[in-house]
């Protein structure tokens, strides 16, 4: 009998030893067909064009095409679920804004589990927010809008891109820090919310640069303030809202690569690693000048750990800003 055993236990370890090579070799042939890239966002929004802007690079150097796939609607939880509902072997991920951290909050109930059914890849951008006004309106600094606003509290109104999206988030903060006044009037996206602000309909947006910075250059409208914590290279001369006068205003606004949480580890360095190449080249870097984005990455474990921190401090901010939360 331990004849027996000891030649079946030898069998098994001949057995993963021969399984072990062909396991490598299926980890190193990965990618060996497209991989879909959903974004829960519509076509030119600013998600989209980051999204858009890395992908011939990374498909270039991986040998495969990322295709993108936009998925939009409900704040972005409709691409979201798709994701966390994929298989889990890296032929689908997803690049979403910091508005994957405020869902759990302004969402009563999610058909998914925003830490437990993602893995996170890495950032890819950071960009700043900047409040944008038409010049109609006849308000050329922060300072002055902030007057008009306490002059007459509760007549002034904001775009943003969806309830609870990150752009409504930045301009609550903004609200509360500035002790202002003011009526959140939400749209499908940035193309909508831009439009309106641009015909004095709607007071101001914080708006991500990459829909705005034509209209800025040319003088369609008028950039107040950035709500970032430091000045956007793509406005250098545009003050921060806690530089012009709104301190505990700033918002970190930023885009990322997640998977299914049980892709497999290898799988996610890769796609890590590709972002940060993409990233690294000329044309990637040119790009992002032109959008007003910053790149920015982050170890997979240490993009987990700041998404999970990122969903606390949002939920405190929904919370002090009296949100109504979506059923």
């Amino acid at each position: 009998m331990k004849q027996l055993a000891r030649t079946a236990t030898l069998a098994a370890i001949v057995g993963l030893g021969a399984l072990l090579p062909a396991l490598a070799g299926a980890e190193a042939a990965y990618p060996s067909k497209p991989i879909r890239v959903i974004v829960p966002f519509a076509a030119g929004s600013t998600t989209d064009i980051i999204a858009r802007a890395i992908a011939d690079k990374m498909g270039a150097s991986m040998g495969q095409p990322l295709v993108i796939e936009n998925r939009g609607g409900a704040s972005g939880t409709i691409g979201q679920q798709a994701v966390a509902t994929a298989a889990a072997d890296g032929y689908t991920v997803t690049i979403h804004s910091s508005s994957h951290t405020v869902s759990p909050s302004t969402f009563a109930k999610l058909p998914f589990d925003t830490v437990n059914d993602f893995a996170g890849v890495t950032p890819i951008s950071s960009l700043p927010n900047a409040l944008v006004i038409a010049p109609s309106k006849n308000i050329k600094t922060l300072p002055q809008l902030l007057a008009a606003a306490r002059a007459k509290p509760g007549s002034m109104n904001f775009a943003s891109a969806g309830q609870g999206s990150a752009t409504h988030l930045n301009a609550e903060k903004f609200k509360m820090a500035a002790k202002i006044d003011a009526t959140n009037i939400p749209f499908k996206g940035s193309g909508e919310a831009v439009t309106e602000v641009l015909s004095g309909r709607v007071d101001y947006y914080f708006s991500p640069i990459a829909p705005v910075i034509g209209q800025i250059k040319e003088g369609q409208l008028l950039a107040l303030a950035v709500g970032s914590p430091k000045r956007a290279a793509a406005l250098p001369d545009v003050p921060t809202t806690a530089e012009a006068g709104v301190p505990g205003s700033e918002f970190n606004f930023w885009i990322g690569m997640m998977a299914p949480a049980k892709t497999p580890r290898a799988v996610v360095d890769r796609l890590h690693d590709e972002v940060a190449k993409a990233l690294a080249t000329p044309e990637v870097k040119e790009r992002f000048l032109k959008l007003g984005a910053d790149a920015w990455t982050l170890k997979p474990a240490q993009f987990d750990a700041y998404i999970k921190q990122e969903i606390a401090s949002n939920a405190e901010l929904v919370k002090a800003a009296g949100l109504a939360v979506q059923q």
